[in-house]
This record gives C-alpha cells, structure tokens and sequence, in this order.
C-alpha cells in the first residue's frame, strides 16, 4: 500500500474569517510548515487540493445557496433578508473575502480523497471536518459540509458501507442530519455533554445507526482511551465498512479554549492510531481547534501517526521550533505561552479514572447491538495512550 497523503492549499495562509473570530489563527498552513519543519512531509506526499466546482457542491448543497455564497463574497455584503435566510453575516459565519473559495477548497479536497481512496490507503485533510454545514445554511463556522461531500463521493464509487467518526468537542450534527436514516452511512459522534448545538444525546439513533456518545466536562485520556476502544472500534468494525472518515477536530484538548473537555494531544493520536485498521480506506479530516500552538502540534502527531513515524517527547529541530514561536494569538493565553507550547509536540499525558458517567454513554451506544461482546471492565494499564 502507498504510503498516505497529506491534501493542503496555500489558500488558507493569511486567510482569516475576521479579526474577532476564533477561526481568525494559522491552523493548516501551520501543520503543513511544522510537518516539514519535522522532515515528516516530502513534496512526493504532498497534494495540492483543488477547489469544488458549483456542480460537485450540488451533490449536497442546494444550487440557490452555492449560488449566494458566491456572490456575497464577490460583493462582499448581503441584504438583510439574505442574512437571516442563510445565517451568513454574524460573528459565527461571517462575511470575509475568501468565504465562498477556502470552504470550497476544503470540499474539493475530500471530493478528491475520495478518488485517491478508490484502491484503498490514507489520505489526511487537516482543512476538511466542517461537520455543521447544512444543505441549505451556513452553521457554526462552516459554511459547507464537506465531510457529507466526501462521504457521497466514496458512495458513488459503489462502496457499499461508509463509517463516519467524529470527536471533535461538538456534535457533528450536520453529517448525522444528511445520513439520517441512510443504511450505507453510520455515524458515531464523540462531543462534549451539554455543549453547542445540544444535540446528539446518548441513546438517540438519528432515525438509523448512528451512534452518540455526549461525555461530561473534564474528559480526560483514560476516558478516551476507553471510549475508543470499548465503543469507537467495536461499533465501526462491526459495521464492516469500506471507508472510515475521521473527523479530527482539537477543540477538546486541555488548551483549547472552545470547550471543557481536557485532553492531551496524545489521546488523539491514540485514537487514531487505533481507527486506522477499522476500513481499507481512510479520511482523516480537521474540524475544530481555536489555539494556534495546540492545533498545530496536534495535527502534525496526527500525521506522524498516520505514517508510523516516532513523536519525541523532548525537544524539537531548530526549524520545527521556529514554527512554533513564528505563531501568535490575540488571546490572553496567547500573549505569554508556555514554553512547551515552543518546544515540543507530545503534551503530558492527562490520566485519570473512568467515570461512571463515561461508562454510561459507552453502555447505551452498545446497546442494541447483540454482536456486540459485553461492556468489558477497564483498567488504566491495559490500555490508553
């Protein structure tokens, strides 16, 4: 098998959604140079993304909507009722010189994972995971869907099952809206209990197999570890599925200020590293993730591990660190950072106990599944990152 590829675009260097907005950071150009900077990145793995045509758009999108977004941005404003009937032009989906061309690059790029996918491997997406998109709106940041648009691509290839695994510290709603009661397409979500958009409850099924696990405030390795391997890989294996799409988003680590949920960059890394044997072919994408340093030193384990390569626990090539202090955040966490921010990639391990209330969200998401083995007891040493 080839080795995996990494899709990025220099579109989202200098791109901002605004001076306010918390996706206002270098998130994917940051990847891209600190994987490099690492030696992990050679131009052979490298593919530059191309940009979804109003056509491939269409496959999920509604054509009057695609149509909008393009002329807001090329206008550069909107009326009122345009507005409110597209939920464009607030804080959260605002008005920005590239808002219709960098989504569209994202979802060219998981069209075109897809196609790299067709005779199996891995390919990684950091721009991709905008997993609120609706067909017909923009939703919280994400003004597109284009894991819903990679996931159509593989099933028009004629791949029977898609798996889709989201944990990211919010729900991926929108997927699970767009597959609902779809018996090709499961998706199993991860999110933080009682966070925006307050959906995706334990035991609620979605109309199908989609599966939810909402854990509480705190989250920490040992927890995800258990979910991972009690919960995440029981129920996409037992799915059999020809593609796994793994939406990445890093808003649930410890230093990202969009969540509670206290993960070290290690449990992703971990979960990762124990999803990618699930399916033949393998999508992983970003989502969210709103400190700059956090992002990018995540991202770039995620795809150390993709390619088995080590992350040290110490310090860094001259050129890898230099990425890192090249970065700034308007944030008050940002104006001092802590060194290891500079410094390393691999965080501490954050362990801790299993829950009782993690256990209870793993239980219901089994539940019903008699193929399923017995929830089986946890212990810290037998597994985690």
């Amino acid at each position: 098998m080839r080795r995996p590829l990494f899709i990025g675009s220099e579109i989202y260097r200098g791109s901002i959604h605004g001076r306010n907005h918390p996706l206002s950071i270098p998130r994917v150009s940051s990847t891209i140079d600190l994987c490099r900077a690492m030696g992990w990145l050679g131009d052979g793995q490298y593919v530059d993304s191309p940009r979804a045509t109003p056509a491939q758009l269409a496959r999920f999108h509604d054509p009057d909507y695609i149509a909008t977004l393009m002329r807001v941005e090329a206008e550069q404003r909107a009326e009122p009722e345009v507005r409110a009937r597209y939920n464009l032009g607030k804080l959260e989906n605002p008005i920005y010189p590239q808002m219709f061309r960098r989504p569209a690059t994202a979802c060219g790029a998981s069209i075109h994972a897809a196609a790299l996918l067709a005779e199996g491997g891995i390919v990684h997406s950091p721009a991709g995971g905008t997993h609120h998109g609706r067909r017909d709106r923009a939703s919280g940041f994400c003004f597109f869907n284009d894991p819903v648009l990679g996931i159509y691509a593989l099933l028009d290839q004629g791949l029977a099952r898609v798996c889709y695994v989201d944990i990211d510290a919010h729900h991926g709603d929108g997927v699970e809206i767009a597959f609902a009661g779809d018996p090709r397409v499961r998706t199993i979500s991860v999110h933080e209990d009682g966070r925006w958009p307050h959906t995706g409850r334990a035991g609620d099924r979605a109309g199908g197999s989609a599966r939810n696990l909402p854990v509480p405030p705190g989250f920490n390795d040992s927890e995800m570890a258990f979910v991972v391997d009690a919960a995440l890989v029981p129920l996409a294996r037992d799915f059999a599925p020809a593609a796994l799409v793994l939406q990445c988003g890093v808003d649930g680590l410890a230093d990202d200020p969009m969540s509670k949920l206290r993960l070290s960059n290690r449990a992703y890394w971990y979960a990762v590293e124990r999803l990618m044997g699930v399916a033949p072919r393998l999508l992983v994408l970003g989502g969210g993730g709103y400190n700059p340093w956090a992002v990018a030193r995540c991202w770039a384990g995620v795809w150390a591990t993709l390619n088995g390569l080590a992350i040290p626990d110490g310090g860094l090539p001259e050129a890898a660190e230099a990425v890192l202090r090249g970065l700034a955040w308007s944030r008050s966490e940002g104006r001092n950072p802590p060194a290891h921010w500079m410094t390393t990639i691999a965080d501490k391990p954050r362990l801790g106990a299993v829950r009782p209330a993690v256990r209870e969200v793993v239980a219901r998401a089994l539940a019903d599944d008699p193929a399923l083995p017995p929830l089986a007891p946890f212990a810290l040493d037998s597994a985690g990152p």
